[in-house]
């Protein structure tokens, strides 16, 4: 503890000693520019939230379907199968930033009946198709962990496979799968600011707006402050979850 503090603290004076500093300070970290652009920013950061929420929720859902029929071995499904897995191979090799352009100007381009031109459910759309490919291969490793002579048990005193899944399996499985689920979910959190190029007013693209106003850019650490608000009570409790020795002592 203290070689940290005294690590920090030898940052700290390097950082305020520098000859740039006071150009720094105006220029980032202005009290006076913080002030101004906070309300639009916190504004745009409620539309992120909302937006994390929806995919996140859009996303455990999705995720554990494809992962279920990439489990299950039944000869009628293998063309889902391909199909998911073809689906996951594609989706977690696109950066997220390009699936939100693809998305969010191709849909709308077809001009096709009930093709939804809202960029909030665009967001979703092409954040849910990115982030259900990572979280299905989660789910399925978590699922493929639990040991074959306990779905064997489960059979043998009466259960059904659906029961089996849903009663044995699944809950085994989400369970040790917790800490890295929660680790994608901080990864989506700070990933939904790429729907700005979409044109949502949320935090990343008021705080664009701002600091184009002023030409200082201020309003990007306020931003970066609202999100650290979330991202780091996340991170805690991935590790609690990833070490729950650790977390209670």
């Amino acid at each position: 503890m203290l070689s940290s503090a005294v690590v920090l603290g030898g940052l700290a004076a390097l950082i305020v000693t520098s000859p740039g500093w006071p150009v720094v300070r105006d220029t980032f970290f202005s009290l006076s520019e913080f002030k101004a652009s906070f309300p639009d920013i916190l504004d745009g950061f409620w539309l992120d939230v909302k937006l994390f929420l929806v995919t996140e929720v859009v996303v455990l859902i999705c995720g554990l379907g494809i992962a279920l029929i990439r489990t299950t071995w039944g000869p009628a499904l293998l063309p889902l199968r391909l199909l998911s897995t073809v689906y996951v191979d594609v989706f977690r090799g696109i950066p997220i930033l390009i699936l939100v352009y693809m998305i969010g100007f191709g849909l709308p381009a077809l001009a096709l009946t009930g093709v939804p031109t809202d960029p909030f459910v665009l967001s979703v759309i092409a954040l849910g198709l990115g982030y259900t490919a990572y979280v299905a291969e989660v789910y399925r490793a978590g699922i493929n962990s639990v040991h074959r002579g306990q779905r064997h048990a489960a059979l043998a005193v009466g259960l059904s496979e659906m029961q089996t899944l849903r009663f044995v399996i699944l809950p085994q499985a989400v369970r040790r799968v917790a800490p890295p689920l929660l680790n994608d979910f901080v990864s989506l959190q700070k990933d939904v600011v790429l729907v700005a190029v979409l044109g949502p007013q949320e935090a990343l693209r008021a705080a664009q707006i701002a600091s184009g106003e002023t030409f200082n850019f201020t309003p990007y650490v306020a931003a970066a402050l609202l999100f650290l608000m979330v991202t780091i009570p996340l991170a805690r409790i991935v590790d609690r979850f990833g070490n729950p020795g650790v977390a209670r002592s």
